[in-house]
C-alpha cells in the first residue's frame, strides 16, 4: 500500500478503513478484523458514537502484536456542536479519553458550519503542542477551503469530501492541489446509491481486469492521488477492498469513468437548506441524506 506525504511531512496511508454507521456493539470486532487484514488508517468521528470501540480494538491489536501504535494512523472529527475555541478543546480531551490514546494522527473539522474558525485556532494550538500530527477539514467546497487557507496560520493538511464516479469534483481537486491540501474521499461507492454498483461501464472495466466494481472505483481514486476510506463489516469485503494494488487502469478506462460524472452529490449538499437542517439535527435524528 502506498503512503501519501502531507504538506507538513507526515505520511498517511493512501487506503484506510471507515467506521461510519458501524454500530458500537460490533465496532470493536470489525475494526480489529480490519487491522488484522492490513488496514493501518482508521477513520472515525464523534458523531459516529463508536470511538470507545475503535480505541478498544486498537489496544487489543497492539497487545496481541498485530501492529504498533506508531504504525496506525487514527483520524477523528469534531462535529458542528463542538465548534468554537473552548468547545473544541473540551471535545478533543473527550476524544482522546474515549479512544484511550496519547495523541491523534489526524483531527478534522467535520462540517463547514458553526464557528469553525474558533475551532481551527484551538486545533492549531493542539497541533503545535504535538497532540495532533496533522489537522484538516471535511466537506469544504473550493470557496470555503480557499477562504480558510487565506485566513489561518496553518493550512489544512487534508480535506475529506464525498467523492465517487458520479461526483468527481475535478475543479475542487485542482484547488486542493494548488493549496497543498490532500484530498481524501469518503463514500467512494456512494453507499451503492443511484445504481453505482450496476453501472455498465464500471462492470465492463471490472471484467476486463478480472476485478470487482468496488475495486475499480477504489483504484480510480488511488490513481488520481486521492486517499480512500472504504467501509465494510464483512471480512471478505475488507480483503477485497485492499486488493487494488496489483493492477492499473489505463487511459481508456479513466476516460470512460470520467464520462460517468453527474456533477451532483449523492449524499451531502451543504448548499441546500434541507441538508443544513438535517446536519444540525443529526445527533438527535441521524438521517443519512435529504437528496
Amino acid at each position: 500500500m502506498d503512503r501519501i506525504q502531507l504538506h507538513n511531512g507526515v505520511e498517511m496511508p493512501q487506503e484506510g478503513f471507515g467506521v461510519f454507521q458501524v454500530p458500537e456493539s460490533v465496532c470493536k470486532e470489525v475494526v480489529l478484523n480490519a487491522i488484522r487484514a492490513g488496514y493501518r488508517l482508521i477513520d472515525t468521528a464523534s458523531s459516529y458514537k463508536n470511538e470507545e470501540a475503535v480505541g478498544s480494538a486498537i489496544r487489543e491489536a497492539v497487545l496481541e502484536g498485530t501492529v504498533t501504535r506508531e504504525e496506525l494512523f487514527i483520524t477523528t472529527k469534531a462535529y458542528i456542536q463542538e465548534m468554537g475555541y473552548d468547545n473544541l478543546k473540551e471535545a478533543f480531551a473527550r476524544f482522546l479519553s474515549k479512544l484511550g490514546l496519547d495523541y491523534l494522527d489526524l483531527y478534522l473539522v467535520h462540517m463547514p458550519l458553526g464557528d469553525y474558525y474558533g475551532a481551527w485556532r484551538a486545533m492549531e494550538e493542539l497541533y503545535k503542542e504535538g497532540k495532533i500530527r496533522a489537522i484538516g477539514v471535511c466537506n469544504f467546497d473550493a470557496a470555503r477551503l480557499m477562504d480558510l487557507c487565506y485566513n489561518v496560520d496553518i493550512r489544512p493538511m487534508v480535506n475529506q469530501i464525498e467523492r465517487h464516479p458520479h461526483y468527481q469534483r475535478h475543479e475542487e481537486l485542482s484547488v486542493m492541489h494548488k493549496l497543498g491540501v490532500q484530498p481524501e474521499g469518503w463514500a467512494p461507492f456512494a453507499e451503492g446509491m443511484k445504481g453505482m454498483f450496476t453501472e455498465p461501464v464500471l462492470r465492463e472495466i471490472a471484467a476486463k481486469h478480472e476485478k470487482t466494481v468496488p475495486q475499480v472505483i477504489l483504484r480510480w481514486n488511488i490513481q488520481q492521488g486521492v486517499v480512500i476510506i472504504p467501509k465494510s463489516v464483512h471480512q471478505e469485503r475488507m480483503e477485497e477492498n485492499l486488493a487494488i494494488w496489483d493492477f492499473v487502469l489505463d487511459s481508456d478506462d479513466m476516460d470512460r469513468i470520467a464520462a460517468l460524472d453527474k456533477n451532483c452529490p449523492s449524499m451531502l449538499d451543504c448548499s441546500r437548506p434541507s441538508e443544513i437542517d438535517r446536519l444540525y439535527d443529526y445527533l438527535n435524528n441521524p438521517v443519512l441524506t435529504t437528496l
